[in-house]
């Protein structure tokens, strides 16, 4: 029961969550949420394939893979504060559009890091996120009980870090990229340690549902930013025939990604912290895959139109290493301990042949041909009848 302080301010008591809570699904502002992190994956989608096309491969990748760090962990530290101390009144709401402000700020500060290596607009959206969700900590601390210290643990390291990244803004160019390894371990290493201090609660199906809209929201970002880049192809190229080509590709490999992704049954592999954190933070490496994919498509249209300073084979490497590396990931992080040796040993053979049929002189053809096989041996493995595979959102709200 809310206190008369909480009743007053229509506000409700932030306690623990109970983990195993009936029908737990995604709500409403988690969907709103994930909305603005459309934006942001778009606009580095966008960058990157800029670099890669123009041959800056080694400065278009770290920069991608930087951005997507602070997108996927934002991300991320919200999903798994929302499954322990989601309360959904007023507060816990203005905190989280506060939240997606600071996404659309790092959004606009993505076209200056990957033209001028200027971070100074993205940082300021990435601590504008993070200290919205230092608040939620704070808030929480104080109805958590016995789990009072973890969230204390956690706005403390939250604070700390953000102070320094505020910091590494003033330092010298040439110690920069270093600075931010060390910042990203320091991001990365809060949640080790305030776990530590007690475990907060969290609803594996609710977490697997939250991870499985985001890969679709990603794996739809692909889908349109292929559809768009063949659209202004076609406007000058000689001929639609390879056009055509990519574009069946970019669709039987989303296709391909979708079904690997949901033919396990994710939350089984979120049982302990260990197998938690190897969940969540394995994922960044499927995200950045599925969002680099879109990439990658891009760049071989402007192969077959003339319009890349990449050529054959070595540009389709910029969307065969996007579906190996997807593939590789799902596979480690949620099919390996649950399928047998037939499905454990197709799906990375799988993955590493669609990484090397570049030097393949038809690598469309083989690329496809891969997936779907792929995709076959999980159909014909798959135990009839078995609702525990397919787990998909529908699935979760049912």
């Amino acid at each position: 029961m809310s206190s008369p302080t909480a009743s007053r301010f229509r506000l409700v008591r932030m306690r623990p969550r109970d983990a195993h809570e009936p029908h737990r699904a995604a709500s409403s502002l988690e969907l709103f949420f994930d909305l603005v992190f459309v934006i942001a994956i778009s606009t580095a989608a966008v960058q990157l394939h800029d670099k890669l096309t123009h041959g800056e491969i080694l400065i278009g990748i770290i920069h991608f893979a930087v951005v997507f760090f602070a997108i996927w962990w934002a991300w991320m530290n919200f999903t798994w504060f929302a499954t322990s101390f989601d309360t959904d009144d007023w507060l816990y709401r203005v905190l989280t559009i506060l939240q997606m402000s600071g996404v659309l700020i790092l959004a606009a500060g993505i076209p200056p890091l990957f033209a001028h290596s200027d971070f100074t607009i993205m940082v300021i959206g990435y601590v504008v996120m993070r200290l919205a969700l230092l608040t939620q900590w704070l808030r929480a601390s104080r109805s958590a009980g016995p789990l009072r210290r973890t969230t204390l643990t956690y706005a403390v390291g939250i604070a700390i870090v953000q102070v320094l990244w505020l910091l590494s803004l003033l330092l010298p160019a040439n110690v920069g990229p270093a600075a931010i390894v060390v910042l990203i371990a320091a991001e990365l290493a809060v949640p080790v340690i305030a776990e530590r201090h007690g475990t907060t609660p969290w609803h594996p199906h609710h977490i697997t549902e939250r991870y499985g809209l985001f890969t679709l929201i990603v794996l739809g970002e692909s889908l349109l930013a292929s559809a768009n880049a063949i659209i202004h192809a076609l406007e000058d190229a000689e001929s639609i025939a390879p056009l055509i080509g990519v574009a069946a590709l970019a669709l039987i490999a989303t296709a391909a990604l979708w079904w690997i992704y949901f033919w396990p049954p994710h939350h089984h592999a979120i049982g302990t912290l260990r197998q938690s954190i190897a969940y969540g933070y394995g994922h960044y490496f499927i995200f950045a895959a599925a969002a680099a994919f879109s990439a990658g498509i891009e760049v071989e249209i402007d192969v077959l139109t003339g319009h890349s300073e990449l050529h054959a084979p070595w540009a389709a490497f910029s969307y065969t290493i996007p579906i190996a590396v997807f593939i590789l990931g799902v596979w480690l992080l949620a099919i390996r301990r649950v399928a047998d040796r037939v499905v454990n040993t197709v799906v990375p053979v799988g993955a590493l042949l669609v990484l090397v049929d570049p030097l393949i002189p038809v690598p469309f053809a083989v690329t496809t041909v891969i997936l779907v096989a792929v995709v076959a041996v999980l159909v014909w493995r798959q135990p009839v009848g078995d609702g525990e595979h397919a787990d998909t959102p529908a699935r979760a709200h049912a």
